[in-house]
């Protein structure tokens, strides 16, 4: 799976931890955006390349998570989602077809946020599952119907 990072001066440390758990899963491929900056452009930039097929999956790091989701979810056609532990991370893919997760390195430490990463890769959304129409719903929000 083809999947794009990114973290912002508070997160980074976090990020590395989650790269280097992520490099030694061959079926992944791993693009770091991480930049200076403002997290919006972050998240800005990590979105576009989800919706133009260059990675199918984002994880996105700040200080609590927050500030990256928000900034994600500004992004048309995108679900980000916020997660600090591996039930949302889960629920994030299964239920909601979240292309992003986002976390906070002042909220969760290195094992936790490794875990919550494999939670989430594990799972997948079924377009004809009991969430289908929910997620729906939510792109249909998102287009302003």
């Amino acid at each position: 799976m083809k999947i794009v990072i990114g973290a912002d001066s508070a997160g980074k440390p976090l990020l590395d931890v989650v790269a280097a758990h992520l490099a030694t899963k061959p079926e992944h491929q791993v693009s770091d955006l991480s930049q200076s900056g403002f997290y919006a452009d972050l998240a800005a930039k990590a979105c576009a390349e989800i919706l133009e097929g260059k990675h199918e999956r984002g994880i996105l790091i700040c200080g609590t998570g927050i500030g990256v989701c928000i900034s994600a979810n500004k992004v048309a056609g995108i679900r980000a989602a916020l997660t600090h532990d591996t039930y949302s991370a889960e629920r994030a893919a299964k239920s909601n077809n979240a292309q992003v997760i986002t976390m906070g390195a002042r909220v969760i430490g290195p094992e936790l946020a490794k875990s919550i990463v494999d939670s989430w890769l594990a799972s997948e959304f079924d377009p004809a599952g009991p969430s289908a129409e929910n997620v729906k719903a939510i792109d249909r929000l998102d287009a302003g119907k």
